[in-house]
């Protein structure tokens, strides 16, 4: 919560300072492009591998045999990627080049996505090292410290970018690329503030490099696909900066959006994405199927109890969510009412976003990757389609429902292949609170769009205290609705969760 809150607090200032033009145009494709490698590669597909291999050396080999592989993944990792970046680096106009071409258009555009892009490639092996830290952490049960890394990224990269970014004139440069330099101290921080966790568990690091080391090569095994199957989503985003970058303003717009639908994902799915991996890496490497089935259900349920809502509220409430956010300096309410439409359609997916986290990793923990990377390359081509078809339809918003509809098609058909191989996963249970929950939603989001309107009938959505009051008192009343709701309807996984913080509080 305190990472996206502060990513939250990292966009306003990109908002108020940059808007929706040029600048945050082309930090945005810069940004993305390590960034999709570091979703594949190490947030993604990496940690996945390394976890189940991790969990698995373990509980057959031990703890010695476990932390030498630990420090051949970072050695590797660090040589792997440090070599990346620096292709990065040299080619960075051509990649740049080959995802927004038509950022040439735009006097200055180009030259700036470029320069932003070679200061932050580094960001790759950082975050990177972040993230196999993480994994480590994690098996070891520890999660406190690793989910609390991303803050203090969104920390550094406002503290540094921000003072950065005043500093840039006086130094002949753009101010936006402070805030480039401020993303790399972010990455720093980020591994840095796990660094003292690690030893806390047992961690000696050793400099050994060896691609014929078993446990090595397994991961590698596990990678190759696995990257394909994780690249949906981040291809599909790619595949969408590419049309976006035709307009002025989309890129930003969709990016914005994304941000603010990345939230509920943040907070819920992937931490229960998070503390699901190493269970159920366990389950399977002690073959105890009936207890993977188990956890794998309850995670989903959760997932939708904690997103579904979400989903519904920033359909109705996007428009003042984005304007109390966002709409300051340089964000025009143009830019809002854009945003909205696109974070409309991308809220489609949450649910669908949230449960892919659980269930990929899951097909991980069983050393199948063949699964995965199948559903990725067709949803790959089918979002291809869908973009063709829906730009001219819909605009930038026929993007972000392209992506939502191969999310939904993607968490379909994983969910299927699963349900075989277990022999079910608790379907009638699973599908009995999916439509429980999306009935309680569904009210929830009715009395808040009541709510709305009568709102804004006496008090037009005008100056920052009118909006916070109008945001807060849909909120509060939402979260008061779906409760109630939740109650008549006997979801069982609310009582859970209220269980769950009653014993804490108790505590």
């Amino acid at each position: 919560m305190g990472s996206r809150v502060f990513g939250l607090v990292r966009e306003q200032i990109f908002a108020a300072f940059f808007g929706a033009g040029l600048a945050y145009d082309a930090f945005t494709v810069a940004f993305r492009i390590p960034n999709l490698f570091r979703d594949l590669l190490a947030e993604g597909a990496l940690s996945s591998a390394f976890v189940t291999t991790f969990t698995q050396w373990q509980v057959e080999k031990g703890e010695k045999a476990a932390w030498r592989l630990a420090s051949l993944v970072l050695n590797t990792l660090t040589l792997f990627l440090g070599g990346i970046a620096l292709l990065g680096i040299l080619f960075s106009s051509q990649i740049v080049a080959l995802m927004a071409p038509r950022f040439h258009d735009i006097p200055g555009k180009m030259d700036l996505t470029v320069k932003l892009t070679q200061i932050m490639f580094p960001f790759l092996p950082l975050v990177s090292l972040a993230a196999v830290a993480m994994g480590i952490l994690n098996t070891k049960d520890r999660f406190a410290i690793p989910a609390s890394a991303s803050t203090f990224f969104n920390l550094g990269s406002i503290l540094v970018g921000v003072s950065c970014a005043h500093l840039m004139p006086y130094l002949g440069q753009e101010p936006i690329v402070g805030m480039a330099i401020g993303t790399l101290a972010g990455g720093v921080l980020q591994f840095l503030i796990q660094a003292p966790s690690l030893y806390q568990v047992g961690f000696a690091y050793q400099p050994l490099v060896s691609l014929s080391d078993p446990g090595i090569r397994q991961i590698m095994k596990l990678l190759g696909p696995a990257v394909i199957g994780q690249a949906a989503v981040q291809i599909n985003v790619f595949v969408n900066t590419y049309f976006a970058s035709t307009q002025q303003g989309w890129v930003s717009w969709l990016n914005y959006a994304f941000r603010l639908m990345q939230f509920p994902i943040g907070v819920f799915g992937v931490a229960i994405a998070t503390a699901t991996l190493p269970a159920i890496s366990r389950s399977a490497a002690r073959q105890q199927v009936a207890e993977f089935r188990q956890t794998l259900a309850s995670s989903l349920s959760l997932v939708f109890l904690l997103t579904l809502p979400a989903s519904f509220g920033l359909m109705v409430l996007g428009n003042p969510i984005i304007r109390l956010i966002y709409e300051h300096g340089r964000f025009t309410s143009f830019d809002t009412q854009e945003t909205a439409g696109a974070l409309a359609f991308y809220a489609l997916g949450l649910s669908a976003y949230a449960g892919i986290k659980v269930l990929v990793p899951a097909f991980y923990a069983l050393q199948d990757t063949r699964v995965p990377m199948i559903t990725s390359l067709i949803s790959i081509f089918n979002n291809l389609l869908l973009n063709w078809l829906l730009i001219d339809l819909l605009g930038h918003r026929g993007l972000a429902l392209s992506t939502s509809l191969m999310a939904l098609f993607n968490f379909v058909f994983l969910t299927s292949v699963l349900r075989n191989r277990l022999g079910g996963i608790h379907g009638r249970a699973l599908w009995s609170s999916f439509l429980k929950i999306a009935g309680a939603s569904s009210i929830m989001a009715a009395g808040c769009w009541l709510v709305q309107r009568t709102f804004t009938a006496f008090f037009p959505p005008s100056g920052l205290f009118i909006n916070f009051i109008l945001v807060g008192v849909s909120i509060m009343l939402s979260i008061g609705l779906f409760y109630v709701a939740c109650k008549i309807l006997k979801v069982q996984e609310l009582e859970q969760v209220m269980g769950v913080l009653k014993l804490r509080m108790r505590k």
